[in-house]
């Protein structure tokens, strides 16, 4: 089975790429984030004629997240039970069973400046995040948790360390709350995999970053130990980011996230 965690960075814009890669692919389970769409708009039917059901939580022009599956898609839920503030509101987390796998697409917060109402925020929303996995993930069976979490986990995860001196994505605060979900019984099962530092999944669209290397690895796949124990490949698929023969279409800053698992 193959499931991938893809930040997107709209949908509408690249709906032509994404669906050439399930084509190419043929993902069983694909967790998008940033579709930058509501609802009324999603493309059930496109997924539909590539022989997968969908399930999208977005209302508009920012953020949106989506599960789309071909071994089932079963149980959805869409968001936090009981939103507390604003950021709990916006349309980050979906749920569903895929496959007797229970998939979580989460699009965590980016915080914008240490200190600042956005990264207080942040912290929350992961909090929030946080107990509501403590009371409804059984960390026995197959779980997985996945998507754009905005957070380096190590110094090298980001290309310079020093480049990030004071910056979001590598403070201990947020480290120290994705250490918090890891406590629940997940693991990083890139870094679990990797015989070296595990590859970056996000690259500037500027200054020819992707070319140099200089980039963050902030998209995860946090799972189960018995998850763990089934998976036997995960990688990043670089070949999405680059431009390719579609010229017209640029693609994503992010790549997608590719974990193979025997089930």
């Amino acid at each position: 089975m193959r499931l991938v965690t893809w930040n997107v960075n709209s949908l509408r814009a690249r709906v032509g790429r994404i669906e050439n890669w399930i084509r190419v692919h043929e993902p069983d389970v694909l967790c998008i984030q940033e579709t930058k769409c509501s609802d009324q708009i999603w493309p059930f039917g496109v997924f539909q004629e590539l022989g997968y059901e969908s399930a999208h939580y977005g209302f508009g022009q920012w953020n949106g997240v989506a599960i789309i599956s071909k071994v089932g898609l079963d149980s959805v839920e869409y968001g936090f039970p009981e939103p507390k503030d604003e950021i709990t509101k916006e349309a980050r987390l979906i749920r569903a069973l895929c496959g007797g796998i229970d998939v979580w697409c989460v699009y965590v917060p980016n915080g914008r400046i240490v200190g600042s109402e956005y990264y207080e925020a942040k912290l929350v929303w992961l909090e929030e995040l946080k107990c509501l996995l403590e009371t409804r993930v059984d960390p026995k069976s197959h779980v997985l948790i996945c998507g754009d979490f905005n957070i380096a986990p190590l110094d090298t995860d980001v290309f310079d360390i020093q480049q990030f001196e004071g910056l979001t994505h590598v403070t201990q605060r947020e480290r120290s709350k994705l250490q918090e979900l890891l406590d629940l019984g997940l693991v990083d099962v890139a870094l679990a995999k990797a015989e070296d530092s595990p590859a970056f999944t996000w690259w500037d669209y500027r200054g020819g970053s992707f070319h140099k290397n200089f980039g963050m690895r902030i998209d995860l796949m946090l799972v189960s130990k018995s998850l763990l124990e089934k998976s036997e490949n995960i990688y990043v698929d670089r070949d999405a980011r680059k431009k390719g023969t579609d010229t017209a279409t640029p693609p994503s800053d992010h790549a997608p996230l590719v974990l193979e698992v025997s089930l």
